[in-house]
């Protein structure tokens, strides 16, 4: 009973001692805590202040409830973030005010010994409420950035609309001129077939006019839908080849198809025409960073009797980690003039014909991976690529 009468009696003494010295305590404190001149709420950094101290009042007399410390803790919180505080801040000022504080008792006069279980009780304190206060800052700052990020997703989704929109309706009323020049220049082939580098004008031409079909998928704008029909993988990609051949031989790329010639394809002919050409134009443009041996190798073979696996792999350089995860992302090129929708229309085009695109990359070797059903249910979706 003695001692807890000597307990009380020291309790009210330093609570006495605290009140009487109080204008100090503030004054030693404020010199060091961080206040920033842009901190809307530096005038309730003294009020916060003087809570606190009223807790560990409370706290001393065994009066203190644990909502009282996550009240305070809230507020505090709230206001740190409006006032745009660092969170390292917001912790070295909470840890400064506890080392004041308790330099500030042992100050009193009362022994060491006797202060002991009130310094431990100042700790356990302030150890409560920096819990509650950095938990409800991290709280609200994870919901600021979430909302930030969604403003921030959804006027960029805005402005590549508008962006689409005003590219779509340049390029259709671009294609209209293109289509008369390419209609000229094949009578001028066919009237002079020996004419100075007339092939090569056609054949840009025509590369010309493949971009602006790739616009025009992306945009949803001037597609025409045809009918699936089969045909032969082989002579689909010879085809191909043919009309690659200027391209293939001005970069010096050697090109080793391995294609099964009894794989037939039920689907679009002309959409799947675009993403093996968009594939192999875009090999060529990254061989050109190799100054010899510049292979292209394309293989198919059926799995399951079900579907067909096509692989375009060149030897050039390493497509980095972090690109492979957004190469398929509209707008994203490395390519200095891209346009950034090359792999992007190839993936709706493949994913409409109900299949999967992919792409792995190391120092060796760089493939991209087609699955397509052999007979593909295909729906006239291009109207919602």
């Amino acid at each position: 009973m003695l001692k807890e009468v000597q307990a009380l009696d020291i309790t009210e003494s330093l609570i006495t001692y605290m009140d009487e010295n109080l204008p100090n305590y503030l004054n030693d404190w404020h010199k060091k805590v961080v206040i920033s001149n842009h901190d809307i709420h530096k005038d309730k950094v003294i009020e916060n202040a003087l809570h606190m101290v009223e807790l560990v009042k409370l706290s001393l007399r065994g009066q203190l409830s644990p909502e009282k410390i996550k009240q305070l803790a809230r507020e505090v919180a709230v206001q740190r973030l409006e006032a745009k505080i660092n969170i390292g801040e917001f912790v070295y000022n909470v840890n400064l005010g506890r080392s004041e504080i308790v330099r500030f008792v042992t100050g009193s006069g009362i022994s060491i010994e006797q202060l002991q279980p009130v310094i431990e009780t100042i700790n356990s304190l302030f150890d409560e409420f920096l819990y509650h206060a950095v938990k409800k800052y991290t709280q609200l700052k994870d919901a600021e950035i979430q909302e930030k990020t969604h403003f921030i997703d959804q006027s960029h989704k805005e402005r590549l609309t508008i962006l689409g929109q005003m590219s779509s309706s340049f390029v259709h009323e671009f294609r209209n001129p293109l289509t008369a020049v390419m209609g000229f220049v094949k009578l001028m082939q066919q009237e002079n077939p020996r004419m100075k580098y007339i092939d090569i004008i056609s054949h840009e031409l025509t590369q010309l006019n493949f971009r602006i079909s790739q616009f025009l998928h992306a945009s949803r704008k001037g597609v025409q839908e045809r009918d699936a029909e089969e045909f032969a993988l082989e002579d689909l990609f010879s085809d191909i080849l043919d009309f690659m051949y200027p391209s293939l031989v001005d970069a010096d790329v050697n090109v080793v198809p391995r294609i099964d010639p009894t794989i037939t394809l039920w689907a679009h002919k002309d959409e799947l025409k675009q993403v093996l050409l968009n594939l192999i134009m875009n090999s060529i443009d990254a061989l050109r960073q190799k100054k010899h041996d510049r292979r292209i190798m394309i293989y198919s073979k059926t799995e399951s009797d079900s579907n067909v696996h096509i692989t375009i792999s060149n030897n050039g350089p390493a497509i980095p980690p972090k690109t492979i995860k957004t190469i398929f992302e509209p707008f994203f090129t490395t390519k200095e003039l891209g346009t950034g929708i090359g792999l992007f229309v190839c993936k709706k085009i493949i994913e409409k014909h109900k299949g999967t695109i992919s792409c792995t990359s190391s120092d060796e070797v760089t493939t991209f991976s087609i699955l397509l059903p052999l007979h593909a249910v295909v729906h006239k979706e291009i109207h919602q690529l």
